[in-house]
């Protein structure tokens, strides 16, 4: 049996990641007041033995308001219990947040009388830091349509259910932000830009007129060498202290051309030998 916790910011799609999880076969409740959570595993513990597997709960801003002191113990009691558990922390940046109340006209949680919403987010952010501190695996839904998201998640669950490190590689632009769930994050802006060949402007990392172009510079091969071996070297310790995900973000300008290349190229040469490799390209969704 293993559970999930999901938690995060109010609009950074929470729900979706729930849903997406009871299409895994989990058992999900969304917003279990902390308190109750030991209960909770001691009723998992019986439908385990019943030979039930597989669960998750919702927590966040809505019940942690009066019932945040006890987030520790309940995690400890999680542990005690033996059942292995993940928490999976959701955000997302203030102006997408602020867009998705304003287009939904739902009301903020922690909104009160005449609380603005930008106060509330930062309200609840403060009130989520303490099991955000603890998340097993953070993602930034900033970016993330819905399908995208529910992907992301099931992806993610999927290898850690498998027992291995799920390794996904990103490809972004700096002008768009860098990704908060990124574990490492490389610039390659050094590099030579395709963009400023017309005939290659319009095209993407994936194209091979741009990778063409790419692997003629010696410095881009130069750049592979240097980040493949550094994650070769490492990874295995990561895996060693039991790390479920590890999430590599490769930044250029625009996120078109030079890290989509590089992100497509990590994967493949990491996929030949792993099982959980995936890649994604923020700004090309």
């Amino acid at each position: 049996m293993k559970l999930y916790i999901v938690s995060g910011t109010s609009g950074s799609g929470k729900s979706i990641a729930l849903h997406a999880l009871e299409d895994l076969g989990y058992y999900c409740i969304d917003n279990l007041p902390v308190g109750l959570l030991p209960a909770f595993v001691q009723e998992l513990q019986a439908a385990e033995r019943q030979g039930y597997s597989n669960a998750a709960v919702g927590v966040d801003a809505r019940n942690l308001v009066n019932d945040f002191s006890a987030l520790p113990d309940a995690l400890k009691h999680i542990r005690e219990s033996g059942i292995p558990y993940q928490i999976l922390f959701m955000d997302a940046d203030d102006d997408t947040l602020l867009k998705r109340f304003s287009e939904t006209r739902r009301p903020h949680p922690l909104t009160r009388g005449d609380t603005p919403l930008a106060d509330a987010i930062r309200r609840e952010r403060e009130l989520l830091e303490p099991i955000a501190s603890r998340a097993d695996l953070r993602l930034d839904t900033s970016h993330t349509n819905v399908h995208q998201l529910r992907d992301l998640v099931q992806a993610h669950v999927g290898a850690s259910s498998a027992g291995k490190l799920s390794l996904l590689f990103e490809s972004f632009g700096y002008k768009h932000g860098i990704p908060v769930d990124a574990d490492f994050v490389f610039d390659i802006r050094c590099l030579p830009n395709p963009h400023w060949k017309p005939s290659l402007r319009a095209l993407t990392g994936r194209d091979a007129d741009v990778i063409t172009f790419l692997e003629q510079q010696p410095e881009v091969e130069k750049m592979f060498q240097s980040i493949s071996g550094f994650i070769s070297t490492w990874l295995p310790h990561f895996e060693n202290d039991n790390r479920s995900y590890l999430t590599v973000a490769i930044g250029c300008t625009g996120g078109q051309h030079r890290s989509v290349y590089f992100a497509e190229r990590l994967a493949r040469h990491f996929a030949s030998d792993r099982a959980k490799v995936s890649v994604r390209h923020r700004e090309l969704s």
